[in-house]
C-alpha cells in the first residue's frame, strides 16, 4: 500500500497560509501608510513564490512536455494546489486500474550484526509519479522557507521592536513564517539523509522527527532574534554582517569547485545549455547560502559531484560551523548590550542575553543527541558524533598548543638569567682572590 502524501498537503497549508497573511499583512500597511514594509513584505512574499513555481517546472521537466495549461497555471501562481490535485487524483486512483508496467528497485536493509540484505521491491507507474511529487514539493518547502519565511520573520520581528507593538495579525503571520522555517529545515534534513544513503531503505521515527524539530526550532528561532536586536540599534553594521555571512557561503562551493579543477558539470539536465546550467547552480548556491545564514546547512553542495551533494559526513565542518555562529552571536549580543537605546529600558538586558545563548546551546544538544541516537542511519558511520567531536577538539588543540621548540626557548630564557647571575658571582670572588694574591705580594715585597 502506498504512503499517504501528507508531506505534500503539510508543504501546500503552510504555502497558502503564509502567502495569504502577508498578501493581508501587506494591505494593513497600506492603509496605515507603512509604504516602505508593504512592499518589503509584498517582496519577501512574491520573490520565494516565483522560485517554487519555477522548481515545480524544472523538476517535472514541463518545459519539454506539451503541457500549456500547467505552464499557465503556473504563471498565475497556482501551481503548488495543481500539484497538489494532481497528486491526490493519483493517490486515490492507484490500485483501481492494473499498472501496464512495474519497475523493480533494489535497497538495502540496515546493517544487523553486521549483516546487510538486499530487498528488490516493484515500484509502479503512480507510485513513481507520487516519489517526483513528494520531491518536488520538499525541495519546494526549502526555498519557501529560507528564501521567504526566514527574511519575512526577520523583517515582522524588526518592525515590532521598532514600533513596540505587535498586532495580532502579525503574531499569526510570525508563528506561521516559524513553522515554515522549521518544516523546511526538517525536510531539508530528510532530503539529505535519502541523499546521502540512496542505497538504503531509509525509514526515519517519531523520535528523530521530534529531535530534528527541537533543534531548528532553537536554532533558528534564537538566530533571528540575535540578527533583529543587532541591527534595532546598530542599523548600519548589520549589512556588512549579512553579506559576509551570505557571499561567503555562497562562494565556498564554487572556491572548492575551482580548487579541485574539475571539468564544468554537464549532467544536471540534458535540455540545459551551459547558461542555463550556469543559472541553475548558482541558484542552488544562493539556496545554500541562505540556508546557512539562518541554520547549518544539511545538504552540503559540492559542484564537482554528479549528484552536486557532499555525501560524506563531514564532523569537522560541523563544528566549525557552530562554533564560530556561537562565537558570532554572542559578539552580536555583546554590541546590543554595549549600544542599546531606550527602547530596551524594561527588558532585563543580561537576562535575555543568558537566555538566548541558553537557547542555542539547547539546539546544539538535541542536534548532537539526533546523530548519536535518533539518526536513521547511525549504523553506517564511520565514527559517531561524540567521536569526531573528540578527535575535532583534540585538532584544534592541537592548533592552538604552542610548538616544542616555543617551550624549550623560554625555558632557556628563565634558567639563563640564573646562569648569567652564577657566572657574575664567580667572575667578582676570581677577581677578589687576584686582589688578596697581588696584595699579600706586595707586602712580602
Amino acid at each position: 500500500m502506498m504512503k499517504f502524501p501528507g508531506s505534500v498537503l503539510v508543504s501546500l497549508v503552510l504555502f497558502v497560509a503564509e502567502t495569504a497573511a502577508a498578501l493581508c499583512l501587506s494591505g494593513a500597511y497600506r492603509a496605515a501608510g507603512d509604504r516602505m514594509w508593504q512592499w518589503l513584505t509584498l517582496l519577501f512574499a512574491l520573490l520565494p513564490c516565483a522560485l517554487v513555481q519555477l522548481s515545480l517546472v524544472f523538476i517535472h521537466r514541463d518545459v519539454s512536455r506539451d503541457r500549456p495549461l500547467v505552464l499557465l497555471l503556473h504563471l498565475l501562481q497556482l501551481g503548488p494546489l495543481v500539484r497538489c490535485v494532481e497528486v491526490f487524483y493519483i493517490y486515490f486512483r492507484a490500485g483501481r486500474v492494473e499498472e501496464p508496467y512495474v519497475s523493480i528497485t533494489k535497497k538495502r536493509q540496515m546493517p544487523k550484526d553486521g549483516y546487510s540484505e538486499e530487498i528488490e521491491k516493484e515500484v509502479g507507474q503512480a507510485e513513481g509519479k507520487l516519489c517526483t511529487h513528494r520531491s518536488a514539493f520538499s525541495r519546494a518547502s526549502v526555498i519557501q522557507a529560507f528564501l521567504g519565511s526566514a527574511p519575512q520573520l526577520t523583517l515582522q520581528l524588526y518592525i515590532c521592536v521598532l514600533q513596540q507593538e505587535i498586532t495580532a495579525a502579525r503574531s499569526i503571520f510570525m508563528v506561521l513564517s516559524l513553522l515554515s522555517i522549521v518544516y523546511g529545515a526538517l525536510r531539508c534534513n530528510i532530503l539529505a539523509i535519502k541523499i546521502k544513503y540512496d542505497d538504503y531503505d531509509v525509514s526515519v521515527k517519531p523520535a528523530a522527527y521530534l529531535c530534528i524539530f527541537m533543534w531548528r526550532s532553537f536554532e533558528i528561532a534564537t538566530r533571528v532574534t540575535v540578527l533583529v536586536l543587532f541591527s534595532s540599534v546598530l542599523q548600519i553594521w548589520i549589512l556588512p554582517v549579512v553579506l559576509v555571512n551570505f557571499f561567503g557561503f555562497f562562494f565556498y562551493p564554487w572556491i572548492l569547485f575551482w580548487q579541485s579543477k574539475s571539468p564544468f558539470p554537464e549532467n544536471i539536465e540534458k535540455a540545459l545549455s551551459r547558461v542555463g546550467t550556469t543559472i541553475v547552480l548558482c541558484l542552488l548556491t544562493f539556496l545554500y547560502a541562505g540556508i546557512n545564514m539562518f541554520c547549518w546547512s544539511a545538504v552540503q553542495v559540492k559542484l564537482n559531484d554528479p549528484d552536486l551533494i557532499n555525501k560524506s559526513q563531514n564532523w569537522y565542518r560541523l563544528t566549525v560551523y557552530y562554533m564560530l555562529r556561537f562565537i558570532e552571536n554572542a559578539f552580536l549580543l555583546l554590541m546590543w548590550y554595549i549600544y542599546k537605546t531606550d527602547v530596551y529600558l524594561y527588558v532585563c538586558a543580561p537576562l535575555l542575553v543568558l537566555q538566548l545563548l541558553i537557547s542555542y546551546c539547547m539546539a546544539v544538544l538535541f542536534m548532537l543527541v539526533f546523530y548519536q541516537f535518533c539518526h536513521p542511519c547511525k549504523k553506517l558511520f564511520s565514527s559517531s558524533i561524540s567521536e569526531g567531536l573528540l578527535s575535532c577538539f583534540k585538532f584544534l588543540c592541537f592548533i592552538c598548543k604552542p610548538p616544542t621548540s616555543t617551550i624549550l626557548m623560554d625555558k632557556a630564557e628563565v634558567k639563563c638569567p640564573e646562569n648569567t647571575g652564577d657566572a657574575r658571582s664567580s667572575s667578582k670572588t676570581i677577581d677578589s682572590q687576584k686582589g688578596i694574591s697581588h696584595q699579600s705580594v706586595s707586602s712580602n715585597a
